[in-house]
């Protein structure tokens, strides 16, 4: 009993030294709460907030960018969701946190350094005049420091202040400009983790567009095999039991179910090939992408002028290409009312683009029809990019960009 109280008694102790913390600890507790309160009732409205914050730093990044010769690449994401889940993605992310970081610094440093750098012009010429005019100065003025109060000084220190003032504007000013913009670079720019994780959810996200184009594909075909070929191929197959069995007595009536019977293969024949070309088309080995793609516009109902390298790239990229200039133009035909059609095809560098644009009515919107959303699953699954421009009016511009190797 007597070691149980005395446990009890040095535990009630530390407890009652414990108050030392705690009660600072309540005390902040209501100025903490208030603070979380008032972030959770301002987090719906930071995503506007930032946006001035955002347009400030892009334009840093241009003008610090034409500086150092190279762009500095914007780390911002789409944000998605309510308005209250953008402003906890923002506070969560450190991007903001590092915009914020440089606008302290850069309306510091930035001030300080615009005003050294401007207040060092008018004082080269001003100290080189003192000589003519020190004597006719204030009582205490000085030059360098130190003050002018004979002529072995007006003659010798505004000299000096003149070639200090150089050297600072000569030499350190071009390269107070330089660390500026390398500062803005080092803060502004996506960091390593940053570009790491968008590359991860990047793929994460073309990985998944890519198993729903290849399930769309096979479901394609597996349709067109089933409504198709196999339908006519059972037909034929029924035409051909009919025949059989009527040959002995109606050989007429025979010879007319197995020319129905052919002609039911022929046209499943058709359907099949029809189906390998939407798998692969065979012009592609035979003629290369540029001959394939001038075959496709040569069947086009509405002119197409063509501009394609020549060269051959890897089979998956040709056969990319090859679909998102056939689906493009068939989309130009159905829907945008152009008279004229333009597909152009290079390589540049890495990257082979094309360009398929159109002088039609414009205004094609990739959230409302599954063509242009099929070209960017289809893009995507090869780490391609798309971009679509389609004012109203004025026609629609698809630029695809597919990585297809040095």
């Amino acid at each position: 009993m007597t070691k149980a109280l005395r446990r009890s008694a040095g535990a009630t102790w530390t407890l009652v030294a414990a108050l030392r913390t705690a009660g600072p600890a309540l005390a902040g507790l209501m100025p903490l709460a208030f603070c979380a309160v008032l972030l959770l009732v301002a987090l719906p409205w930071l995503p506007e907030a930032v946006r001035p914050l955002r347009a400030l730093a892009d334009a840093e990044r241009r003008r610090a960018g034409r500086l150092l010769g190279r762009e500095i690449p914007s780390p911002y994401r789409r944000l998605e969701g309510s308005s209250l889940r953008q402003g906890v993605t923002l506070v969560r992310s450190p991007v903001l946190w590092r915009d914020v970081g440089w606008m302290a610094a850069h309306g510091l440093l930035g001030f300080v350094a615009a005003v050294l750098a401007v207040s060092l012009w008018p004082a080269i010429p001003f100290s080189a005049s003192l000589p003519l005019w020190w004597w006719a100065a204030p009582e205490g003025s000085q030059s360098a420091f130190v003050t002018l109060d004979s002529w072995p000084k007006a003659l010798t220190l505004p000299f000096l202040q003149v070639a200090l003032d150089g050297f600072l504007l000569l030499w350190l000013v071009p390269r107070l400009a330089h660390w500026q913009a390398r500062l803005s670079e080092l803060l502004l720019r996506p960091t390593r983790r940053t570009s790491l994780t968008e590359r991860v959810e990047v793929l994460t996200e073309t990985r998944a567009e890519a198993l729903e184009a290849h399930g769309a594909e096979l479901r394609r075909i597996e349709r067109d095999l089933h409504d198709g070929t196999q339908a006519q191929l059972v037909a034929a197959a029924l035409r051909l039991g009919l025949a059989d069995r009527r040959f002995d007595a109606d050989p007429a009536a025979s010879r007319a179910l197995f020319l129905e019977a052919r002609e039911g293969v022929e046209e499943a024949l058709t359907q099949l090939r029809t189906v390998i070309r939407g798998i692969y088309p065979p012009i592609l080995s035979d003629r290369g992408l540029a001959g394939a793609l001038r075959a496709l516009a040569a069947g086009h109902q509405i002119p197409v002028e063509m501009d394609v390298a020549e060269g051959r790239v890897p089979a998956a990229v040709e056969a990319a290409a090859y679909f998102v200039v056939a689906e493009a133009l068939t989309n130009i035909a159905k829907h945008s009312g152009a008279g004229h059609a333009w597909v152009t095809v290079g390589r540049h560098g890495p990257v082979l683009r094309l360009v398929v644009r159109d002088d039609g009515k414009g205004g094609a919107d990739p959230g409302r029809g599954s063509g242009l959303a099929g070209i960017r699953r289809r893009v995507a699954a090869l780490d391609g990019s798309t971009r679509i421009d389609s004012p109203d009016g004025q026609g629609t511009t698809l630029e695809v960009d597919l990585p297809c190797g040095s």
